[in-house]
């Protein structure tokens, strides 16, 4: 077995069931509304991280069945580990990476407004996982308009910034601005004594950005939802970024509302219908995508 069928073995024994992000939802890990945000926010290839403290959180099964929501145009790109060389990213030695080898004929085939790059654990744990100057690459690709995903072992935002700032990855402030949709998740012991999983905690990093004049403008993460430990439910607040995120999208706050209200919906009813299975998921969220392409087509 070479050193290539070693990290694919590695990677695949690895990685956790697939769940859909329906049965997410009607196990309690997080719950419709959320996760319609979600959909919006991926659908339009806005970088995600998630982050858990501790082994067996569920960080990598949430990440998976939020990365369903992206769109079929985008071109899904999963980072090697210890022996990703970045010879498929154009801007890689803009983004403080020193190459090893020449970029690949795939470079011509990547970009920006299309691609999404995939890192299964930002950590130095395994070979398949990435870190240093790997990590920061990633993550700088964010700044520049590559949609990311990732996840990492931290309890809280403030330890996901504090792991990303330290070295070897050492990103800066600004940089981390770009981290889009940040997801918190733990887990503890029900009532009944079973292990259950929960997201705690979503935020929105804001970019930073500049005014009319020029001046740069530095805005802290919004809260997007936080749990309630007592009533075990997200309270959500969401609605006081409806409008910096509408912008972002090229949409109205209303109808960035009007649309989370329609695909929390959608969510709630294949949950309560018991249609948790990874098929009649994808295949709803699908039916959705076309739905909305021929009511923008009649408009």
């Amino acid at each position: 077995m070479d050193d290539d069928d070693g990290l694919a073995f590695l990677r695949a024994s690895t990685a956790p069931p697939r769940r859909s992000v329906v049965e997410l939802i009607a196990t309690g890990v997080l719950d419709a509304d959320l996760a319609a945000l979600a959909w919006i926010l991926v659908e339009a290839r806005l970088p995600l991280v998630v982050a858990g403290l501790h082994r067996g959180a569920g960080k990598s099964t949430v990440l998976e069945a939020l990365l369903d929501f992206l769109p079929p145009t985008a071109h899904r790109i999963d980072l090697a580990g210890v022996t990703e060389d970045f010879s498929w990213l154009p801007e890689a030695e803009n983004l403080g990476w020193s190459r090893t080898a020449p970029a690949t004929e795939a470079a011509f085939r990547v970009a920006p407004a299309s691609t999404f790059l995939v890192a299964a654990e930002l950590s130095e744990h395994l070979p398949v996982y990435t870190w240093g100057r790997a990590a920061r690459t990633l993550v700088r690709a964010a700044s520049i308009g590559y949609g990311i995903g990732a996840t990492l072992h931290a309890d809280r935002l403030e330890d996901v910034h504090e792991l990303l700032r330290a070295r070897p990855v050492a990103v800066t402030d600004d940089e981390l601005t770009y981290l889009g949709l940040i997801v918190i998740v733990r887990a503890d012991h029900g009532p009944d004594g079973r292990v259950r999983r929960r997201v705690v905690a979503a935020h929105y990093a804001r970019p930073v950005g500049r005014d009319e004049h020029g001046h740069t403008q530095r805005l802290p993460p919004a809260v997007l939802a936080h749990r309630d430990a007592g009533t075990d439910r997200l309270d959500h607040f969401e609605w006081g970024v409806m409008p910096e995120l509408a912008i972002r999208l090229g949409r109205t706050a209303g109808d960035l509302e009007r649309e989370q209200a329609k695909r929390s919906a959608i969510l709630d009813r294949l949950a309560s219908e018991g249609a948790i299975d990874l098929a009649t998921v994808r295949a709803a969220i699908a039916a959705n995508r076309s739905t909305a392409r021929a009511d923008a087509h009649v408009h």
